[in-house]
């Protein structure tokens, strides 16, 4: 801020030294806030006189000492100064003309500032009294009275032209406001305009497209539908038709072609008595209701995990002991009547340990282990666990439209995700129809698998609670747990899911961000990055075994240091927790897979926050580890 504003008075000053009189401004302390160059060539100012802070009396003792006011008794200096102190403090406009010791003419123009103080503008008027001196010799003639309305046409004209410069310098400073206003509206992250009655936008902060991809951003003087788009429209339509009635609103809606989700406020323009238009400001919350969702779903998966965790370790001894009996049982010899039934039994008890294994995903942590996986494989060893749960008379398409390449997931993770999905769908159609599952990239940001089905869809209860933990349309034969988990382990990984209903049954659309595998056996430089010597120490060894040239860093910062200034770079492990506030998380969210392969390593348990959000991002090497598992993690075969 010191900086700025040293920077303002720098500019305020040499603004002022293009004024050819000379000015200076003093506070209502009279102390001098600021002085152009022409006041202190006219007046021969020292410069510690010219200087912020500098008082009034001091530079009036001054022009004493220079002769300013002509000749002044010693004994009367100081009466002099106190008088015009006084004078000055009177803060009274005034305006004067007098003959300077040197034979020159000035006139003096003091006008109060609002805040206190006063600015003194003086002009060099020797050239213009000399012209009154001589149209006073040369008409002799003229009467007293034309060449009395002369002298004051002239000390008009004077005061007319003060008046002027006082003008434009209000008008100069109004129109730096206003551009400051108008930057600080487009900086702002938010769309402000103002719509006429007539539905055409009359002002724009340029910031439509940050709320809405893809729509322009010069929109002045357009009809509403046209700058919206016609979902966007019609979504604000019926709002905005109120708030030209005079009433005020605050709303939100998704946007869908952006799957953004919008909040806007409309206020009534009605300054004037009568509806002169809508102010709008609208603003891109997707992030705020994501945090806002999933917070609702940690909630309820903390409620379900008080409920579930007292019981499922009683729960699970139940069960060991029902299962040693019946095998006892099934030892006896007993009738086929009697081993249908301890089958049938048997069946309900390995049915509830997956029921508990099932509870443990919904209410405690689990970590992503991201490996490097081929889609095309991935999807074919999908289609063959999957095919044998669908009924004969159900159809089942895979559609890969994902280019080559390896792609880092979860493939444990995900195929548990989608073999979920696929079990709703063949319920939901029965004994007939078609499943669809399309793998796809969406904007090369997102990897997207949208699992279709012919069945009769959602429900309005089924889409606004289907992911809820122990919702189910199954009735006895559904725990309410699959979609809660496929919810769980997509957000885990920085994914969303959405439920809707397609053209013809339902929709389940997941997508992933898109982390594109780079694997390169060769040996290269590797950057190691770990706070503990004696460890980095052991750790360079087992690389250069490998082969690999080693630069090491003991911290984040270190890191991006040699990252920026080492293109050659091929590989980068890192420890997870670092000297400094940033951690190994920080430095591969920064880095990113797409540019060097990226490895993290920890002593933190799995159940650790940091833990599972590297997970997430980068596969994860528990220490401690061998030199074998080392080169296995970083070069699996």
């Amino acid at each position: 801020m010191a900086h700025v504003k040293g920077e303002t008075q720098a500019m305020t000053v040499a603004g002022l030294n293009l004024i050819k009189q000379a000015l200076s401004i003093y506070d209502s302390e009279l102390k001098l806030v600021v002085a152009n160059a022409r006041f202190r060539e006219m007046f021969s100012i020292p410069k510690g006189l010219m200087q912020p802070g500098a008082t009034f009396a001091d530079t009036i003792a001054f022009l004493i000492e220079n002769g300013e006011y002509g000749p002044i008794a010693e004994a009367e200096k100081a009466a002099f100064i106190q008088d015009r102190v006084e004078r000055a403090l009177a803060f009274e406009p005034h305006y004067f003309e007098r003959k300077r010791a040197d034979g020159r003419w000035i006139s003096v123009e003091g006008s109060p500032l609002p805040q206190g103080g006063w600015v003194a503008v003086y002009t060099d008027i020797t050239s213009t009294k000399r012209q009154e001196a001589l149209l006073r010799a040369r008409s002799e003639e003229l009467s007293d009275q034309v060449l009395q309305y002369a002298e004051e046409l002239s000390a008009t004209n004077r005061e007319m032209e003060s008046t002027v410069n006082t003008l434009e310098e209000v008008k100069r400073q109004l129109t730096e406001s206003e551009a400051r206003m108008r930057l600080t509206a487009e900086m702002m992250p938010a769309h402000i305009a103002h719509v006429g009655p007539d539905w055409i936008y009359t002002y724009s902060n340029r910031r439509l497209s940050a709320v809405i991809p893809g729509r322009p951003s010069d929109i002045v003087g357009m009809r509403a539908e046209e700058a919206l788009g016609e979902s966007a429209f019609r979504a604000i339509r019926p709002h905005l038709e109120a708030a030209f009635r005079g009433k005020a609103s605050v709303f939100e809606f998704n946007e869908h072609p952006s799957t953004r989700r919008i909040r806007v406020a409309f206020t009534p323009d009605d300054s004037e008595g009568a509806a002169r238009g809508v102010y709008v400001l609208s603003m891109d919350i997707t992030e705020e209701t994501q945090t806002r969702v999933a917070l609702q779903q940690t909630r309820r998966r903390e409620i379900a995990a008080q409920m579930t965790s007292g019981l499922a370790h009683d729960f699970s001894n139940l069960l060991t002991i029902i299962l040693g009996t019946q095998r006892k049982l099934q030892k006896m010899g007993l009738p086929e009547e009697a081993q249908s039934l301890i089958e049938a039994t048997l069946g309900a008890a390995r049915r509830g340990g997956t029921l508990l294994d099932n509870l443990a995903n919904v209410t405690g942590p689990r970590v992503p282990k991201l490996a490097a996986t081929d889609m095309a494989g991935f999807l074919s060893d999908l289609e063959t666990l999957a095919r044998p749960t669908v009924d004969k008379k159900v159809a089942l398409i895979i559609e890969n439209n994902i280019p080559d390449g390896a792609l880092m997931v979860d493939p444990a993770m995900l195929q548990d995700s989608l073999v979920n999905l696929l079990l709703n769908a063949a319920h939901a159609c029965g004994a007939g129809g078609t499943i669809l599952l399309i793998a796809e990239l969406v904007q090369n940001t997102w990897v997207q698998f949208t699992v279709r089905d012919t069945g009769p869809g959602f429900s309005d209860e089924a889409l606004s609670r289907a992911l809820d933990p122990f919702f189910t349309t199954k009735g006895a034969d559904g725990s309410g747990l699959g979609l809660a988990m496929v919810y769980d382990m997509t957000k885990l990984v920085g994914g969303d899911i959405k439920i809707g209903n397609a053209v013809n049954g339902g929709q389940v659309i997941l997508r992933l961000p898109l982390r594109r595998a780079v694997q390169d056996a060769t040996p290269g430089l590797a950057l190691l990055v770990e706070d503990n010597p004696d460890l980095r120490g052991l750790i360079r060894d087992m690389l250069t075994d490998m082969k690999h040239t080693v630069i090491e860093a003991a911290s984040v910062d270190e890191a991006r240091v040699l990252l920026d200034q080492v293109p050659e770079i091929k590989l980068v492990l890192s420890d997870i927790s670092l000297e400094g506030e940033a951690t190994g998380v920080d430095l591969i969210r920064e880095v990113g897979r797409e540019r060097v392969p990226t490895y993290l390593m920890t002593s933190l348990p799995q159940s650790h926050t940091l833990y599972i959000e590297g997970a997430a991002r980068a596969p994860v090497l528990p220490k401690p580890f061998t030199a074998k598992q080392l080169d296995q993690f970083l070069h699996p075969k």
